[in-house]
C-alpha cells in the first residue's frame, strides 16, 4: 500500500495558524489498524446485543464529560461556532444512547410464514467497515455510522478527512476509554490516496463514505469491483419551497439558519430557495434582514454564528460562484463579499434574481450563500426543486399541510420537511436519491445496512411431507 510523506496538518481556519503536524501512517501502520480492527470484531460478534449496549452508554456518557474539550477542538480545528460544537456533541451522546436502548427491537429476527416449521430473518454483522468521514461534522459524522454499526456487530477503520486529525484521534481515544474492545474502531492517519488499496484488503467487508459526489463514484467503483457492500451519502442542494400561503416570518428566520448552520457548510443546508412570485419579494426583503442580523466572527465566542470556512480553497470556490452569477444578472441583497484580515471568512449572502443557469444554484455551494429563484406556482416550484443532480433534502413552507404533504411526495429528496429546517434524527432514515448518493444510515433501516439479512429456514412443515421447491 502506498503511502505520502507529507504531513497532515491541523490548522485553524479562523487564524491560519498551524495547530499540530502528524506524520502519516506507514504501511506497516495501517496494517496493524486493519489487523487490531479484525481483530476485535471476531470478539465483539459474539456479545450480545445487551452487552454492546453498555461501552455505548459509557461512551454517551464520556462525551457529555468532555463536551467543551471536544467542542473546542472541533472548533480550532474546522471553524465550527462552539455553540454548534457543544451541540454536536451532545447529539452524538443522544444518539448513541439510542442505538444502545433499541438496537434490540431494530436488530430483532423477523418470523415469516412460509413452507417451513419455522422460519425467520435474522441480522448479523458483516464485519469490518471502513468509513471515510468528512470534516464538517467531525464527531457527528462518525457516531452516526459508528452507533449503529456497532451496536450491530461490527467493527471499523476510520479514515477522516485530512484537515481534522485531532478529531479522528480524539475520537478513537473515546471509544477506548468507553470499553469496546481494543482496536474496534481504529483511526489511519492517511492521505486520500490510500483510500482505494484500503477498500480491496479482504478484512475490508464494506464501506461507508460521506462525501463530494465525485469521491463516492470512486469508491463505489473500487467497491464493486470488490463486491462490496456501500453506503453513500454525498453532496446535496437542498430546495427550500415557499408557497404563496406560508408564514413569512417563521420561513425568513428558518431560512438564515437552514443556510447558515455550520456556516452553509453542511450537505443538507437549504441552498436553493425557491419563492411564489406572488410573496417573493417579501420574503427576500425578510430573509436578506435576518441573514444581515446573524453574528459573525472568532468561532470561540458563544454569540458567534458564522465562523470562517474550514479550508482556504473552500473560500475560494465560493466567491467564484457568486461572482459568475453576478456577472450572469444574480442581485446581491446582502454579503457578496470575502472579510478581510486573518481567516477564511465570508460574508453571509444572499442573492436574488437567480436562474437555473448560474452557478450558484447548479453547483452545491458550501458556504454562507443562498440563492433566491421566483417562481409561479407551486407546480413550478416542484420542477425547479427537481432540476438538481442531487436529493438528499428539502423543506416546504406553506399553510395548508395536506397540500404540502401532496407536494413532498412529489420532490425527489431523502428526505422533505414540511414548516421546519431539514435536520438527521437518530430515530429517522437518513440519506439521499440521484448524485446525493444512496443507501441510509440511523433508524431501524441505518442500523440493518451493514448487516447480513439471513433467511434461516428449519423444516419441514410439521404433518407434511419434505418437498422440493422449484429450481431458481
Amino acid at each position: 500500500m502506498a503511502t505520502t510523506t507529507t504531513p497532515i496538518l491541523s490548522l485553524n481556519p479562523a487564524t491560519e495558524e498551524v495547530l499540530a503536524s502528524f506524520d502519516p501512517f506507514t504501511s506497516e501502520q495501517v496494517g496493524d489498524a486493519l489487523a487490531d480492527a479484525d481483530r476485535a470484531f471476531r470478539v465483539w460478534r459474539e456479545r450480545s446485543i445487551e452487552e454492546r449496549a453498555g461501552p455505548m452508554r459509557r461512551l454517551a456518557t464520556i462525551l457529555r464529560e468532555r463536551s467543551d474539550r471536544y467542542a473546542r477542538l472541533m472548533t480550532e480545528e474546522m471553524g465550527k461556532p462552539i455553540a454548534e460544537a457543544r451541540a454536536e456533541i451532545e447529539k452524538c451522546a443522544f444518539a448513541c444512547e439510542h442505538f444502545a436502548e433499541n438496537a434490540a427491537r431494530y436488530l430483532a429476527d423477523e418470523p415469516i410464514v412460509a413452507n417451513a416449521r419455522r422460519s425467520v430473518v435474522a441480522f448479523e454483522p458483516l464485519g469490518v467497515v471502513l468509513a471515510v468521514m468528512p470534516w464538517n461534522f467531525p464527531f457527528w459524522q462518525v457516531i452516526r455510522f459508528a452507533a449503529p454499526a456497532f451496536m450491530a456487530g461490527n467493527g471499523a477503520v476510520l479514515k477522516h478527512a485530512s484537515n481534522v486529525p485531532r478529531s479522528a484521534l480524539a475520537i478513537e481515544e473515546a471509544f477506548s476509554d468507553a470499553g469496546f474492545p481494543h482496536g474496534l474502531l481504529r483511526t489511519v492517519l492517511v492521505a486520500g490516496g490510500a483510500i482505494e488499496p484500503l477498500i480491496d484488503d479482504p478484512r475490508i467487508r464494506a464501506v461507508t463514505l460521506t462525501g463530494s459526489s465525485d469521491t463516492g463514484s470512486r469508491i463505489a467503483e473500487r467497491a464493486g469491483r470488490n463486491l462490496k457492500k456501500t453506503v453513500l451519502e454525498l453532496g446535496g442542494s437542498d430546495p427550500f419551497i415557499v408557497l404563496r400561503d406560508a408564514d413569512l416570518d417563521a420561513a425568513a428566520v428558518t431560512a438564515a439558519r437552514a443556510r447558515n448552520q455550520n456556516t452553509g457548510q453542511s450537505c443538507i443546508a437549504a441552498k436553493r430557495f425557491i419563492a411564489e412570485r406572488g410573496v417573493a419579494e417579501d420574503f427576500e426583503r425578510r430573509f436578506a434582514k435576518a441573514v444581515e442580523d446573524l453574528v459573525v466572527g472568532d468561532p470561540l465566542d458563544p454569540k458567534t454564528q458564522v465562523g470562517p470556512l474550514a479550508r482556504r480553497d473552500l473560500l475560494e470556490t465560493l466567491e467564484r460562484q457568486v461572482d459568475e452569477s453576478v456577472r450572469l444578472g444574480a442581485r446581491v441583497l446582502t454579503g457578496g463579499e470575502r472579510i478581510g484580515g486573518k481567516g477564511f471568512f465570508y460574508r453571509p449572502t444572499v442573492l436574488a434574481e437567480v436562474t437555473e443557469a448560474m452557478p450558484v444554484f447548479k453547483e452545491e455551494t458550501f458556504g454562507p450563500v443562498a440563492a433566491v429563484l421566483r417562481v409561479r406556482d407551486a407546480d413550478e416550484a416542484v420542477r425547479v426543486a427537481n432540476d438538481s443532480q442531487y436529493g438528499l433534502g428539502a423543506s416546504v413552507w406553506t399553510r395548508d399541510v395536506a397540500f404540502g404533504e401532496r407536494l413532498a411526495r412529489k420532490i425527489e429528496s431523502g428526505s422533505v420537511f414540511i414548516n421546519g429546517m431539514v435536520a438527521s434524527d437518530p430515530r429517522l432514515p437518513f440519506g439521499g436519491v440521484k448524485r446525493s448518493g444512496y443507501g441510509r444510515e440511523l433508524s431501524a433501516f441505518g442500523i440493518r445496512e451493514f448487516t447480513n439479512i439471513q433467511t434461516i429456514w428449519i423444516g419441514p412443515a410439521e404433518g407434511k411431507p419434505s418437498a422440493s421447491p422449484p429450481a431458481e
